[in-house]
């Protein structure tokens, strides 16, 4: 599509102005013209030539700060994956040493960063592909900008093990990342493409659905409390009988 758009406005006006031009000629057009000629068709040769030369080094140089724009998205995503892998690895190895870290919620936050991945992921593929790259290809990119997350997430977790004291400020640190990532990138990149109202909504779906999935995390963990609470009750009075 580019191409088709870079002939239809460099390549087409050059060559109607030259088949105007020498259609003049042909046809009675003033003798100076006539005379020149010539020495015309060279100099619109040579500066047909420049223009050429000009108009690719500018196509050159415009690949280029395209190849740099792309680089520097896939180095963004591929970096702030890495907040988002620590927070889930952190919440991992959290579990069964606060009341509020349970596996119903690492995995509510796994699958719900899991979700928010597959945009990220065609953020990095789409531009590749439109580059030339093959779909195989930019696919694979695509996946290979998320491999950070379960890294990070081992990390995460080795340091909540190694390291229990530091699990407050770990948790802290993660949730002040998401959020951080999310205000200065996220949404100004959403609002970029003009659909503000659709990204809004789509911000307030998300919401619910991971407050959904607290909800029912929140409920599951005081079920799984009520009955060991129950069973703690029961054992003396089996013990007394």
């Amino acid at each position: 599509m580019g191409t088709l758009l870079d002939f239809i406005l460099t390549k087409l006006p050059s060559k109607y102005t030259s088949a105007v031009f020498n259609y003049k000629l042909e046809n009675g057009g003033d003798v100076y013209q006539r005379r020149k000629g010539p020495y015309a068709d060279a100099g619109s040769s040579d500066s047909e030539g420049q223009e050429v030369g000009s108009r690719q080094q500018d196509g050159a140089g415009q690949t280029g700060s395209s190849w740099r724009r792309i680089v520097l998205l896939i180095l963004a995503i591929t970096i702030h994956n890495i907040p988002e892998g620590l927070a889930v690895g952190v919440w991992f190895g959290a579990i069964g040493k606060t009341s509020s870290a349970t596996f119903e919620s690492a995995r509510n936050l796994a699958i719900g960063i899991g979700i928010q991945n597959i945009p990220e992921g065609l953020a990095v593929s789409l531009p590749l592909r439109g580059a030339g790259m093959s779909t195989w290809k930019a696919f694979w990119y695509g996946q290979l900008s998320g491999m950070v997350e379960p890294i990070a997430g081992l990390l995460g977790a080795v340091a909540v093990v190694l390291a229990e004291p530091l699990l407050p400020y770990a948790l802290t640190f993660a949730s002040g990342a998401m959020v951080y990532v999310v205000v200065d990138d996220i949404i100004p990149e959403a609002q970029l493409s003009g659909n503000g109202k659709l990204a809004s909504w789509t911000s307030i779906l998300g919401f619910v659905v991971m407050m959904s999935l607290d909800v029912s995390a929140c409920a599951a963990v005081e079920g799984e409390a009520e009955e060991r609470r129950r069973n703690v009750a029961v054992l003396p009075e089996r013990q007394t009988d």
